[in-house]
């Protein structure tokens, strides 16, 4: 018998003060079995901290090589944001950067290696791609809170995120960082 995934209800009080973005978000979010919880806690954070209108989680979820786990379109369907996460190819980012405006990747991989790894490839408008960078302890510490339906205040101020689910409050950063270093470009 094959394993389905998990369906989680994950309600946000956003309120991103770094981009003045303060939203309630009522998500659906599908966790396939083989997806580790700090993948899908990197992709609600890759939704929230991205939120803006015309936002959505893919339809084909992580089986699809098509399209990005998060995507901004406008009214007319055109693909202005892919938003990656994890540690994708750089043959997916390339692919990302010819097809939207914009690429953003929200990752918890250590940025040598990433760097390491798209180093070696052509991407399409490196220097563009923008890299978030979130501590593997910070959403290891997370991990508790999540059940199939939660409820979080999320708070970004100047690089810092609060979390506070029920009466425990987690606090970790998230820092830009360039896929291409100034040195290498």
């Amino acid at each position: 018998m094959a394993l389905t995934a998990t369906v989680h209800r994950v309600e946000v009080a956003l309120s991103d003060v770094d981009r003045s973005v303060y939203e309630s978000l009522d998500l659906r979010m599908a966790r396939h079995p083989s997806e580790s919880m700090r993948y899908m806690l990197t992709r609600l954070f890759a939704y929230a901290l991205s939120y803006e209108e015309g936002i959505a989680f893919s339809k084909g979820g992580l089986s699809s090589t098509d399209e990005p786990p998060v995507a901004v379109h406008d009214p007319t369907g055109i693909l202005l944001a892919w938003i990656d996460v994890g540690a994708p190819s750089a043959e997916r980012l390339h692919k990302a950067s010819k097809a939207a405006k914009r690429v953003a990747l929200y990752t918890h991989t250590e940025l040598n290696l990433l760097r390491r790894d798209v180093a070696k490839k052509e991407i399409h408008r490196a220097a563009d791609i923008e890299v978030w960078r979130l501590e593997p302890s910070f959403l290891d510490g997370l991990e508790a809170s999540i059940e199939r339906h939660t409820q979080w205040e999320l708070v970004r101020n100047e690089g810092q995120l609060y979390v506070t689910a029920g009466k425990r409050t987690a606090e970790g950063t998230i820092t830009r960082h360039p896929l291409v270093p100034p040195a290498e470009r």
